[in-house]
């Protein structure tokens, strides 16, 4: 379809049925921070939290009376299924959403009271996606797709028509948040015929980048397992179209971390008081990033707020990782000696610092192992000059700010070292949240291999992640590989993983 096509369909695009034009918010914090102009386009603000019922509403709103009247199929694990949902209510067309069997009870709630029909299926969004076209193939019911859809791009792009119409001078890029990319399809096919001088530039989790490799190779790919913590773009390949139009029109794609996703989510609140959901936050996780690496000074630049449907239970998971996400958390592993005094010793060393965390480990009558999180400046050059300090000092340091397993487990289980003699093998593991789901983990290892070492906490997300350690030869591994390939659980091993071997396993790292 011609640019020019999709602008005609985005200037009639009929979303403000049930949409609303969003503020620009100017987000101060931020732009004295960074030295430049930063304004949020608040799409949270819209009545489902999120910019999908913009897309989902023009699309809806021209089927002709047969499509309405054999109603609508969407599968979607939170924000699309409710910008479907009230589109329905407002048109009067029969919904069905088929929603994963993991998604929260309060996205169900939602969607239910909009009086759409809920139908679980499946751990993950494509399990929900097959069965909704299985379902849509029997019933007639017209499948809306969540971005790969022209008039669902045109919806969209009526967020970058506000923008432009909102900010009319100088204006330097756009940062838009991509899963299936409907959103900077819509974006960057506007505002590039509008003003083609403003960079468009996308943003994706660094574990659920399927645009930024299809980019790289030329082609659509698929991604074998996309990470799950910002769950709203959690989407294993790009649509066709989108990619069709990202190629032309999207000027580059940034990846971003957890930890910077969760320390974006702490900066839009400063600003706003608001709490976006993860996948809401990656635009401005990204802008900071281009901010940094283009040492960028004076320039207006405008954040996609893409949505607030956020879990409650997260709330604690991303306040633990905030603070390293914006670089003012070092975590350290450092071995000091087994001596009386040596604790005040090694505080001394830091100086003024702030001591955020301090776990310890007896683990011989010579030396301790010390995990401890250490207020910083924010800027890298301040860990690394720390870490030589102590290396000075005579101290064994492993640094851990980068590394998951301690991140995520390590640092709330830090207890005794296995002994010499144990046979143990180390693997993370990611099974969905639901009920019974553990249970059926268990059960599947039919107590073929003894369980030596087990971590999990709830994050209220979708999946949960589990350390877990076993006594399993080294013939048996590849058959709890494969049992784990059976059950469609992410997993890697972790034996060597340094945070594991200094403080759960054998004392030293490999």
């Amino acid at each position: 379809m011609p640019q020019q096509t999709y602008l005609e369909k985005i200037l009639r695009a009929k979303v403000y049925d049930v949409a609303i034009e969003t503020p620009l918010d100017y987000a101060r914090t931020l732009s004295e921070r960074f030295g430049n102009h930063i304004y949020l386009k608040r799409e949270d603000l819209q009545s489902v939290f999120s910019f999908k019922l913009r897309g989902a509403y023009n699309k809806m709103s021209l089927l002709n009376a047969d499509d309405r009247g054999l109603g609508v199929i969407a599968a979607s694990a939170g924000n699309h299924a409710q910008g479907v949902a009230l589109a329905a209510k407002h048109l009067g067309i029969n919904a069905l959403i088929v929603m994963p069997t993991t998604t929260p009870e309060i996205k169900i709630k939602s969607v239910k009271a909009m009086g759409a029909q809920t139908v679980l299926f499946g751990d993950a969004y494509n399990d929900a996606y097959n069965h909704a076209l299985t379902l849509a193939a029997q019933s007639g019911r017209v499948f809306i797709h969540p971005y790969d859809d022209p008039d669902v791009i045109a919806g969209q792009g009526t967020v970058a028509m506000e923008i432009l119409r909102q900010k009319t001078g100088d204006l330097h890029a756009i940062f838009v948040p991509v899963g299936g990319g409907g959103l900077i399809a819509g974006v960057s096919v506007y505002a590039k015929f509008v003003r083609p001088d403003i960079k468009i530039i996308g943003v994706e989790p660094d574990d659920a980048d399927c645009l930024n490799r299809a980019l790289q190779a030329n082609e659509r790919i698929i991604i074998d397992q996309v990470g799950l913590f910002a769950d709203g773009v959690a989407v294993k390949q790009v649509g066709v179209e989108p990619f069709r139009l990202a190629q032309r029109y999207v000027d580059e794609v940034i990846t971003v971390s957890t930890d910077e996703i969760c320390a974006a989510i702490k900066d839009i609140f400063d600003d706003t008081r608001s709490i976006s959901e993860p996948a809401g936050a990656l635009a401005v996780a990204g802008l900071k990033k281009y901010a940094e690496r283009e040492q960028a000074q004076g320039q207006t630049l405008v954040a996609i707020d893409s949505g607030a449907n956020i879990n409650f239970d997260r709330l604690r998971y991303v306040a633990e990782r905030a603070q390293v996400g914006e670089h003012r958390e070092i975590l350290l592993a450092v071995t000091i000696p087994e001596t009386p005094g040596s604790f005040l010793a090694f505080c001394q060393l830091l100086g003024g610092r702030n001591i955020t965390e301090f776990n310890y480990r007896y683990f011989d009558a010579a030396a301790a192992q010390v995990f401890v999180g250490i207020s910083s400046s924010g800027m890298e050059v301040d860990r690394a000059t720390l870490i030589t300090q102590l290396q000075q000092q005579g101290l064994a340091v492993t640094d851990m700010t980068a590394n998951e397993l301690a991140k995520e487990h390590i640092r709330y289980m830090v207890g005794g070292h296995t002994h010499s003699g144990l046979d143990e093998v180390i693997y993370s593991v990611e099974f969905p949240e639901r009920p019974g789901a553990l249970l059926r983990f268990l059960t599947e290892l039919g107590g073929r291999w003894n369980i030596s070492l087990f971590h999990y906490r709830n994050h209220g997300a979708a999946f949960g992640k589990v350390l877990m350690g076993l006594q399993i030869a080294q013939t048996e591994q590849a058959a709890f590989q494969d049992c784990l390939k059976g059950l469609g659980f992410a997993y890697k091993e972790e034996s060597d993983n340094p945070a594991y071997r200094l403080f759960s396993g054998g004392g030293k790292p490999a």
